[in-house]
């Protein structure tokens, strides 16, 4: 214990470039470096002493409380679990200060449209992409994973679908930048969903007419951001193999932690092609009753094997831990 006293006393002498000379000068040398620390501690992380004091599953998220999905509380004997170990993605960050000029768009999801995620929260469906979102979180520990391409085999098959209600959800996560991308630039459908009218994008973007601050847009209520597709040009493909997108998503990587393409599908189009190349990983949309196991797989042998992370089944009939989920119900009044 001595030699830790003692190595402590040489160390802030050194910082501070004084001599020891007697034990009340190594006292308060030590003092000094005592309220250094605390100072330093104080200035720089007041959200994680604010986290630390919430409920164990909850966290602040814009005035409002948020959960925590997979969180777990810190072990008795101070070692951490996994899920607590994501629990430290809420510490708070500064947002670069392009993210200033970013325009913010408040959206109004229907109540009874396709993004349950925002407008029907407690359903089915809301909780299984929530539940999508935390595999995932949890995948990535072990490989890259920041830009996650949804895919199907053909159209009307829920691609865009599920690509906005999983972004919503994994924006859920405080303090996560969540980017999603309108990459389906022939037949562009998130705009609609999000009840946006046409706005300048990733055409605009990689035809040089617009700067990067112009084409992405906040959603206020999801809290994501949005690049829609934009204008779409009369030679998209040849727009797509232009080199552009690299750099697009090199820079977009740099500013978010998650980034979901919606692609087209893979089959009738080689646009997918060019975004599978630059994706992370590959989710592939499979609609009961509607795709065809011959376009299946063929769809899986043009997609590189590395890169698909699975397949999310769509508008499944028997889904065998279907009771799982429930629905908060008010309870019932008195006879």
């Amino acid at each position: 214990m001595s030699r830790i006293f003692d190595a402590l006393q040489r160390s802030e002498a050194e910082r501070s470039g004084r001599k020891l000379t007697s034990a009340s000068d190594a006292t308060e040398l030590l003092r000094h470096a005592e309220h250094r620390a605390v100072s330093e501690w104080e200035a720089g992380a007041p959200a994680e002493r604010e986290s630390a004091a919430a409920p164990e599953h909850e966290v602040a998220r814009n005035g409002k409380t948020a959960s925590l999905d997979g969180a777990a509380p810190v072990k008795a004997n101070g070692a951490k679990s996994k899920a607590s170990a994501v629990a430290e993605e809420a510490v708070p960050r500064e947002l670069p200060e392009i993210f200033r000029q970013f325009k913010k768009l408040r959206i109004s999801a229907p109540a009874q449209g396709r993004l349950v995620s925002v407008s029907d929260r407690d359903s089915p469906a809301a909780e299984a992409f929530r539940l999508l979102a935390v595999r995932l979180r949890h995948l990535r520990r072990d490989r890259p994973l920041k830009k996650l391409l949804i895919t199907s085999s053909s159209p009307q098959e829920g691609k865009s679908t599920c690509s906005a209600n999983l972004a919503c959800s994994l924006a859920l996560r405080v303090q996560q930048r969540v980017l999603l991308v309108e990459g389906d630039i022939r037949r562009p459908s998130l705009s609609q969903m999000f009840t946006l009218s046409p706005r300048p994008g990733i055409c605009e973007w990689l035809r040089e007419e617009r700067q990067l601050e112009d084409c992405i847009y906040f959603l206020e209520g999801p809290g994501l951001w949005f690049m829609p597709a934009g204008s779409s040009p009369s030679n998209p493909l040849e727009v797509l193999q232009s080199g552009r997108p690299a750099i697009l998503l090199e820079q977009l990587t740099g500013l978010f932690d998650w980034i979901i393409v919606d692609s087209p599908p893979v089959l009738p189009l080689a646009d997918t092609s060019v975004w599978s190349r630059l994706a992370d990983g590959i989710l592939l949309v499979v609609r009961q009753g509607t795709s065809e196991k011959r376009k299946l797989r063929r769809t899986v042998d043009a997609i590189e094997s590395q890169k698909l992370i699975g397949a999310l089944l769509n508008s499944s009939k028997n889904a065998p831990d279907a009771d799982y989920y429930y629905s908060p119900r008010p309870s019932p009044g008195p006879d």
